[in-house]
């Protein structure tokens, strides 16, 4: 939830200085000169491309949040060649991707040639997820703390009904 909170507050703040700058682009034009309403209006373009990206960052992230899963304290990515340990607040395993503090990892988007959710394992501790196209393999390792079997069939098999992957389960 820390995440969503952040991602809101920063697009809050695009809109702020969006509509602070398209004020300052008519007022300098009408005021001013016509090279400060330009360099307003470019600072009003630039805002507003952050403003939309970031809008979509917190769309995704609130899909991913309303449809989740499974909600775990801390992450292990791991890319070819790299790994990376993200320890955040919550890490939010949905049926369409998942959320790692305000990185988010989407699945399913492009259709065949898209990202696509191709593994879970899941053992006492850990939930391994593997997903990728066909140029870039992730793994994310999630430290689970599902404690009892049948918490580890339920959250597989609504993996399975959500995702169509089957999980994996060992050592249980």
């Amino acid at each position: 939830m820390v995440q969503m909170k952040s991602i809101r507050k920063r697009r809050n703040g695009y809109v702020l200085l969006f509509a602070a700058s398209i004020c300052l682009a008519v007022w300098s034009g009408m005021a001013f000169s016509l090279e400060a309403a330009l360099a307003f209006g470019a600072i009003s373009l630039i805002s507003l491309l952050l403003l939309l990206r970031q809008s979509r960052l917190l769309y995704d992230a609130t899909l991913i949040w309303d449809n989740r899963i499974l909600a775990v304290p801390s992450a292990l990515i791991s890319i070819p060649g790299r790994q990376i340990k993200k320890d955040t607040e919550e890490t939010v395993v949905s049926t369409f991707g998942v959320l790692i503090g305000s990185r988010i990892y989407r699945w399913g988007l492009d259709g065949v040639h898209g990202v696509r959710l191709s593994a879970v394992q899941i053992d006492k501790e850990r939930m391994y997820l593997t997903f990728g196209d066909k140029d870039q393999t992730i793994r994310v390792e999630l430290l689970h703390g599902m404690l009892h079997k049948q918490t580890v069939v339920e959250a597989a098999q609504k993996l399975w009904h959500e995702t169509g992957v089957q999980a994996e389960i060992s050592d249980w």
